[in-house]
């Protein structure tokens, strides 16, 4: 688009950009390869009270959800060392793992659709680096060092007692909330309960939590009160995905540069359209609320994480100069080109089906998921023996409960019949919610039953109604070879 932008003849104060120089370097660093700050005026208009909404729901959901509880299971936890994962409180075994890989292809797959028809939506509304920095870190730094303008000054001063008292506070306070969300992050992989014995017993008691808390903490403290938007455009790979996923009818947020150019100052009372001027005043307020350092008004671009600031700014001055509203809206290069409406691409209608595909095959296996997981196998090392014409083979079970309520099942053989159970305690086996019980049973066969020296079986696990929970499939070993 930036090709399109200059091909337009600039008047006035405007000045050309080469299409292809501000895509040479990175809005945030010098020629010189020295980092620029980036100080970006606090935002406001209804795209930002919108996007502060959706913040703080998803704050509250991120500062909450550790202490919910369904049926006594954590809403939410990822612990991977202990393979303890709950999802809606719903566990999740290892057995599982299939699942979990589908469902995060889905994700993907969604994530990646969205950004084929609404470009980096995500990273401005939803993304924990956005959430965090924007909503809490931002914020604090307003409150402290004020705006744009007060932060540089601060920033340009000797080092006094007001920039000392501003700065170490900022970071006093910065440090502390890493610390909180830290301990809220670690919430979510072993639980609130343990989180909260840990910090009642010491650091003493429990050093090596303790040194990965700190370095956790430090290296949260380090993204959002230095590196900051270099997180964006220089570490995740999803901005680099821009040059493959979008194209000319997603939607962005774009600046219109049929109707901004010829950009040129505000002068009160001049026809700008007889004077063949566009409504670009060029008064650069969406390049300093950019959290990011750009200018729109370049192209797009992959450090835009579409964060909406740009728009309300621009809004507000239209509105105060008396144009219309929309000069940087969310769009389509396509619509500004052609002033037609975006439509639903070829290609987006291809992911979405495989979207819908995946979707439904999540579901099944998620309907299709046992209640009981349930394994037959031979001790390491067994083989069989004979007692009374009969061949005895034994096996090592393993039960997995992997609901939320207590089970009493029971084992029966399905394939081939004849075949007789001998349980070490009772027949009746009790499994707890999301426990493993094991145990060991004795199968024996007549001789004469048996026709292969190993011969396919199935079991079968039954609850007390005589439901069928699980099957299993294994051999039973005999001293008998392949009879033809």
């Amino acid at each position: 688009m930036a090709d399109n932008i200059n091909k337009e003849i600039r008047g006035g104060e405007g000045q050309v950009v080469d299409p292809e120089s501000y895509r040479d370097s990175i809005g945030t660093m010098e020629t010189s390869g020295k980092r620029k700050w980036v100080f970006p005026k606090k935002p406001r208009g209804k795209y930002t009270n919108y996007r502060n909404l959706v913040a703080w729901i998803l704050l509250a959901f991120y500062l909450f959800v550790p202490f919910i509880k369904i049926n006594g299971n954590p809403f939410l936890m990822f612990n991977l060392i202990d393979r303890q994962i709950f999802i809606l409180g719903q566990p999740f075994y290892p057995q599982d793992f299939f699942i979990l890989t589908v469902g995060a292809i889905v994700s993907l797959i969604c994530i990646i659709i969205f950004t084929i028809a609404f470009g980096r939506i995500f990273c401005g509304w939803i993304c924990p680096q956005t959430i965090f920095l924007e909503n809490v870190f931002r914020k604090i730094e307003y409150l402290i060092e004020g705006d744009r303008n007060r932060q540089m000054k601060l920033d340009r001063q000797e080092w006094d007692m007001e920039k000392i008292s501003k700065k170490g506070l900022k970071w006093t306070i910065f440090m502390i909330i890493s610390l909180i969300f830290t301990h809220f992050m670690f919430m979510y992989v072993v639980g609130y309960e343990e989180v909260l014995k840990i910090v009642s017993e010491g650091p003493f008691a429990h050093p090596t939590n303790f040194i990965v808390m700190i370095l956790f903490t430090m290296a949260f403290y380090f993204v959002f009160a230095w590196f900051r938007e270099q997180v964006c455009t220089l570490v995740c790979p999803y901005g680099r995905l821009q040059g493959v996923l979008i194209d000319k009818e997603t939607i962005n947020v774009f600046y219109d540069f049929k109707r901004g150019e010829n950009r040129s100052k505000w002068r009160k009372g001049e026809d700008r359209q007889a004077a063949g001027k566009g409504d670009c005043i060029d008064c650069y307020q969406c390049v300093v609320v950019c959290p990011t350092g750009i200018d729109i008004r370049d192209g797009q671009q992959l450090e835009c994480v579409n964060c909406t600031a740009c728009i309300d700014a621009c809004d507000e001055v239209m509105d105060k100069v008396g144009l219309p509203k929309g000069l940087i809206r969310y769009a389509s290069e396509k619509e500004i080109e052609s002033r037609t409406p975006t439509r639903f691409s070829g290609r987006m209608k291809g992911f979405l089906a495989v979207l819908i595909a995946l979707q439904l095959v999540l579901g099944y296996l998620l309907y299709s998921r046992p209640e009981m997981e349930a394994k037959f196998i031979k001790p390491a090392g067994s083989t069989y023996f004979l007692r009374d014409n009969n061949i005895i083979n034994v096996y090592n079970y393993t039960f997995l409960n992997k609901t939320n309520d207590k089970k009493i099942v029971t084992i029966k053989i399905i394939e081939p019949t004849h075949g007789e159970i001998s349980f070490s305690n009772t027949d009746k086996i009790v499994v707890d919610r999301d426990q493993i019980v094991k145990g060991s049973i004795s199968i024996s066969f007549p001789e004469s039953e048996m026709k292969l020296s190993k011969q396919n079986i199935t079991f079968g696990v039954y609850d007390l109604k005589g439901n069928l929970i699980d099957t299993y499939k294994t051999y039973f070993e005999g001293p008998f070879a392949i009879s033809f």
